[in-house]
């Protein structure tokens, strides 16, 4: 097999390095070394049965996960790397054989801080490091700036949890999603509030970050288009925490619904005020709010949300009561919200290498581009523009401060 990168190293040379090296942590964000230097030894011995000769190399193929590891949103970009993490451990502890030559497969992991520049930077480094692909970003105002580095460097970029309709309307042929687009979810949202609540007045408000301003647009347009009328369109920001300016006028206009696009990080203190503050108008908010933390975030007001995710429920997926319970002993923690389209992302990339027959980045991205995988999460086929063919929306309510699924629509 020719190898692109040259990353082979025997079995023995692994162990002794990773002896040399020291042991990493489970979990722990990549350091950005290159692969035959870092790779443990407890992974390298997984990547090698008794019968493999001590002479035969094992190759070492790279695949990046950036995701906000630090700062406010570092609970769902851990979240979403430990769900990559997982699907890795079982391919490898299965074997992985690319061209007849046993494959050691190690996850690239950086930290974007849900920040445009650092994420630009994150992903200028996991192109010098070689990655086969790139499994990211969280964030609809990170991955859109920076897919044109993976434009470049003609490396697939697979997000789990993007949702703003320009990240894929760009034309690139790098950039893919396994979850539904905001031109779905926005609709779904507006049609709630009209078809189930009858609602006839709303007040939208949004963060200003391409997630947040994104969905709010596609849920005004067909507010609009039904004839719900928007009584007026709030900005605020993602690290804005006091909301009494906007909640003392949205109280004064008495709207039937509140729209909010935004993060659980603002979105529970929003909401919580809004409740605080006498606020009767059921608050509507996308997948950025609608996680396992957002009851925490928002208490006892969180029973006046409903949410929605650009995904079927886990609790409505075949497999999703196993994946839940092994992602819990793994990681002591439970799902937050995207953790198992990051797996599935993970085995969509592998199922490419294998049918390209190639650990080759250009060869691998070619053959995502032809994904007919049945996941975790669903059936996964990419249109000509990298979104799913078939997206699915779950609305959520909370009883007891618990998720408790509404309905399901599907694209």
């Amino acid at each position: 097999m020719r190898v692109k990168f040259a990353y082979a190293v025997t079995f023995a040379a692994a162990v002794a390095m990773a002896t040399a090296c020291g042991k990493k942590s489970d979990g722990e964000a990549g350091t950005g070394a290159s692969a035959a230097s870092s790779v443990a030894a407890p992974v390298a011995a997984a990547s090698a049965s008794a019968s493999t000769p001590a002479s035969e190399a094992v190759t070492v193929v790279k695949i990046g996960h950036v995701a906000p590891l630090t700062g406010l949103q570092a609970h769902l970009g851990k979240d979403n790397e430990n769900g990559a993490r997982l699907a890795l451990e079982e391919i490898s502890a299965q074997g992985l054989t690319i061209d007849g030559h046993p494959i050691k497969l190690e996850l690239d992991a950086q930290d974007d801080a849900a920040d445009p520049r650092t994420g630009t930077e994150a992903a200028q480094k996991l192109v010098d490091d070689h990655v086969v692909a790139v499994i990211g970003h969280m964030n609809s105002g990170v991955s859109i700036p920076a897919s044109k580095i993976y434009r470049d460097a003609n490396v697939a970029q697979i997000s789990p949890s993007t949702t703003n309709p320009d990240y894929t309307k760009q034309g690139f042929k790098t950039t893919f999603r396994v979850v539904a687009t905001d031109a779905l979810q926005g609709p779904v949202l507006a049609d709630y509030a009209m078809k189930t609540l009858h609602a006839k007045k709303v007040v939208i408000v949004d963060d200003t970050s391409a997630y947040g301003r994104g969905l709010a647009d596609e849920f005004s347009k067909t507010a609009q288009a039904g004839g719900l009328k928007v009584l007026s369109r709030e900005a605020t920001s993602e690290k804005v925490r006091d909301y009494k300016a906007i909640l003392t006028k949205i109280k004064r206009s008495q709207p039937d619904v509140v729209m909010y696009g935004g993060m659980d990080v603002t979105g529970g203190p929003f909401i919580k005020e809004a409740a605080a503050a006498g606020i009767k108008a059921r608050i509507l908010a996308g997948d950025g709010v609608c996680t396992d933390k957002i009851a925490e975030l928002a208490g006892d007001a969180v029973q006046n949300l409903v949410c929605s995710e650009a995904g079927l429920a886990l609790s409505k997926m075949d497999k999703g009561a196993d994946f839940s319970q092994k992602f819990e002993a793994r990681f002591h923690t439970p799902v937050q919200i995207y953790a198992p389209f990051t797996y599935d992302a993970m085995y969509v990339i592998v199922d490419a290498m294998k049918r390209a027959n190639s650990i080759e980045a250009p060869k691998v991205l070619a053959a995502i581009a032809s994904t007919d995988y049945n996941g975790l999460t669903g059936h996964i086929a990419f249109d000509d523009k990298g979104d799913l063919k078939a997206g699915t929306i779950t609305l959520y309510d909370f009883k007891d401060k618990k998720k408790n699924v509404l309905d399901v629509v599907k694209q």
